[in-house]
């Protein structure tokens, strides 16, 4: 997170949010599988496999669609490399509006394909200031170096810096939450404030592109 430049960092919580709010659509329509969080998906892939169950083959098409979706998205980043942040999320968006019409249409597999497609795009929406692409649709990483900071702040080593990582975990575990709840009331409009929500954000990274 603190590789992030500053007007960044909200922009990447507003992410990290769109992602857990998906993510929560994804896990109750697919019934326990994810579209952004890959390591469950391949414990689900190994712990199928080891029971020979189709659960294995789910998981594993998942993963699969996820990484051509950072394919896709790194290839879009590299072309609009002045407004990366604004293209990649306007193409998720553009994915999540194609998810929902299949939602509507009753088709719920390729739904969730598309939004495993999405949150695999969206990985490549937010560059570091070393130039290396920051993930902000998984959180362990996140974790792991909020719990060192906090460690260096006991030291008396560190700063509050671990803050910034609490903050983009809050919002991936907010946006769950109002996903999920959303969608247990109505599936079309959490699709719809989904598409609404990567909309907004990439109108934000375009306005922080132009300044």
């Amino acid at each position: 997170m603190i590789r992030f430049d500053r007007s960044y960092q909200g922009l990447a919580v507003g992410v990290a949010t769109l992602a857990g709010f998906v993510d929560a659509i994804g896990f109750v329509e697919s019934g326990g599988f994810f579209v952004s969080f890959m390591t469950g998906n391949s414990t689900r892939l190994a712990v199928g496999a080891a029971e020979w169950q189709h659960a294995a083959l789910i998981a594993g098409g998942i993963i699969a669609i996820f990484v051509a979706g950072v394919v896709v998205g790194s290839l879009v980043a590299a072309r609009f490399r002045g407004v990366r942040a604004a293209a990649v999320l306007g193409l998720v968006a553009l994915l999540l509006a194609v998810a929902a019409a299949l939602r509507l249409g009753d088709a719920e597999w390729p739904a969730i394909a598309c939004l495993a497609f999405a949150m695999g795009t969206v990985n490549a929406a937010i560059e570091g200031q070393d130039g290396a692409v920051v993930g902000v649709t998984y959180m362990t990483g996140t974790l792991v170096q909020m719990g060192q900071k906090i460690a260096n702040a006991l030291r008396g080593e560190g700063d509050r810096r671990w803050l910034h990582h609490l903050g983009l975990w809050a919002g991936l575990v907010g946006g769950a939450i109002v996903g999920a709840g959303i969608l247990l009331w109505s599936p079309a409009f959490a699709y719809g404030l989904a598409i609404l929500l990567a909309a907004a954000l990439a109108l934000r990274a375009s306005m922080i592109a132009r300044h």
